[in-house]
């Protein structure tokens, strides 16, 4: 814990930015609030703008965390955004970092659907709406891609046979044979526990 505290500490003293000011939660609140704003097309969608913002941008969480958020946020039950959210606000500034990332969460999509629900008709059947809908889902699914590619090289590259193992199978398990999601990083999470205590996969 101490040194993830360090390490929030010193990439947000890079950017000028004292964690638990007024201007580290603004900083929180705008990111988390603009990246759910642009989470179209499921809640997976959150992950890569996350690791984008806060592990490639800003440097405040590392690639481990992002993975860490992304198998318990889609375990436990609720919105996969939301869950992802509060973890991320919590890692960063306990209850207080928690509170604003989960405004800055559901404030969009509450926005979004007010208005959609005042002006349902045009957007129900508009062309041109449902055109953009659909050239935003397909931009989601490049960047969900983009950011797998790069954890799975990251994985090879360490050239640990277990994880490799864990997640090729993973992957089949889902793909091939329709496994649930939850159910496979639950025996992900099983499989961690009782072999991957070794240092070296950390």
């Amino acid at each position: 814990m101490e040194e993830e505290n360090k390490m929030l500490e010193e990439a947000a003293g890079k950017l000028n930015i004292v964690p638990g000011t007024r201007h580290f939660y603004w900083v929180l609140f705008k990111s988390t609030f603009l990246i759910s704003a642009f989470t179209v097309g499921g809640g997976m969608v959150i992950i890569p703008l996350l690791k984008k913002k806060f592990v490639d941008e800003y440097g405040w969480i590392n690639d481990k965390d992002t993975l860490d958020i992304t198998a318990i946020a889609q375990s436990l039950p609720g919105i996969m955004a939301v869950n992802a959210s509060i973890m991320l606000g919590y890692k960063m500034s306990g209850l207080m970092g928690t509170m604003v990332t989960i405004l800055a969460t559901i404030l969009p999509p509450l926005i979004t659907i007010t208005i959609i629900a005042f002006f349902y008709d045009l957007f129900a059947h508009n062309y041109y709406v449902q055109l953009i809908l659909k050239g935003m889902q397909c931009g989601a699914t490049a960047v969900i891609i983009d950011v797998g590619l790069n954890l799975v090289n990251k994985l090879f590259k360490k050239k640990l046979l277990l994880p490799i193992l864990i997640a090729v199978g993973t992957f089949v398990a889902s793909l091939c044979f329709n496994v649930n999601p939850m159910y496979c990083v639950l025996v992900d999470a099983i499989i961690g526990l009782l072999l991957l205590r070794d240092p070296k996969y950390n």
